[in-house]
């Protein structure tokens, strides 16, 4: 089983990053903005065909070659997680060494060429779009947090019966593998880091609401599709996430302070269907919003274009804009949103409870 769910990551994730570039916006190719009447150009296609190609390749041989280890050398679990640990940071840091070349080759392309240089920089605004918004509501991401305090005060009144030794750690096989002393604070140490990350969906989800919805001057309906429906699908990816996290949580809690409630099959398969309905969502979601818009064709609009705003893009990835007030924009490299590093609040809404969870595990 553990060899099983390994093999899902790794495949899932080589699919994910080879398709990176047919996701993204038409008019973002490697984090470069391209004019509309551009994006067609064969270098353009080439270049992400070649990226699809090499991260697909060499992500599928270390796919075959694993498994091929896995089940001919039948490697020890520490030795399994170690390797599997480092197959996806290797296949990310090739996706990004392919992303940066491409990166400069589509800068150089775009230079050379002058693509855009004449035309009229045009910003569209819509007002009665925010009427259109389908993002769930702030009180949704309070569901699972009542669920989470209903765990923490069970648990607190179930303290006299826990055993003296906590589980911290579940491996692949379900089974706990690292324990803390008992303790107030460590028996409901899951539960309370579970709730900060319900904090940080309940952030994230309000203040992506308030966002800037950016529309394009020569798609502006394919445009204010895809914003909609970015903005609707991200809402309800990171409830599924809260919800899911929410269940598994509470199921381990359980097994905590029941023990012997959940039998030995139910506690493996349980992370491997969270598993896979997490993989099931984040392919639906990216899916969803890298067609939302395609088929509307482009407005017959000439001599404008979109605002071109790769000044604030370092590398097309790092948004840095003390003019936006947003604290969430597009992404243009992958599906989703990413931090205006110029706006300090998204350090306080992000890193700050990810730094909290840090110091609190380390401690307790």
């Amino acid at each position: 089983m553990t060899l099983t769910i390994f093999a899902i990551i790794i495949l899932f994730l080589a699919v994910m990053e080879a398709a990176i570039p047919y996701l993204v916006k038409r008019t973002v190719v490697f984090g470069v903005s391209i004019p509309e009447e551009y994006t067609k150009a064969s270098e353009l296609r080439e270049y992400k065909k070649r990226y699809a190609l090499i991260v697909f390749s060499v992500s599928m041989v270390v796919f075959i070659s694993f498994l091929l280890w896995g089940m001919l050398a039948s490697p020890a679990e520490e030795q399994l997680v170690l390797v599997c640990t480092a197959i996806p940071i290797a296949m990310i840091l090739l996706s990004l060494a392919c992303y940066v070349y491409f990166h400069a080759k589509t800068t150089q392309l775009k230079r050379q060429n002058r693509w855009g240089e004449n035309l009229k920089q045009v910003r569209v605004t819509d007002l009665s779009v925010r009427s259109q918004d389908e993002m769930l509501p702030w009180y949704m991401y309070l569901l699972p947090m009542v669920v989470t305090l209903g765990v923490i005060g069970y648990t607190v009144l179930q303290y006299p019966t826990l055993p003296e030794q906590i589980p911290t750690h579940w491996g692949p096989n379900g089974q706990p593998d690292a324990f803390t002393a008992k303790s107030p604070i460590s028996v409901i140490s899951a539960p309370l880091i579970l709730l900060v990350m319900q904090v940080m969906f309940l952030g994230i989800n309000e203040t992506t609401k308030r966002s800037g919805i950016k529309l394009s001057a020569t798609r502006t309906e394919a445009s204010r599709i895809r914003q909609l429906t970015l903005r609707k699908y991200t809402s309800w990816f990171m409830f599924l996430i809260s919800l899911l996290l929410t269940m598994l949580f509470s199921f381990l809690q359980l097994s905590t302070i029941h023990e012997g409630l959940f039998g030995e099959g139910t506690m493996l398969i349980a992370p491997f269907i969270f598993l896979l309905v997490i993989f099931g969502g984040a392919i639906v979601y990216a899916v969803k919003v890298g067609r939302a818009g395609e088929k509307i064709g482009t407005e017959s609009v000439e001599g404008i274009g979109d605002v071109d705003e790769d000044q604030y893009w370092k590398g097309g990835l790092f948004y840095f804009n003390k003019n936006d007030p947003s604290i969430f924009v597009e992404k243009r490299f992958g599906v989703g949103w990413t931090l205006n590093l110029a706006n300090p609040k998204g350090y306080f809404i992000v890193l700050g409870p990810l730094a909290f969870i840090l110091l609190f595990t380390y401690f307790v």
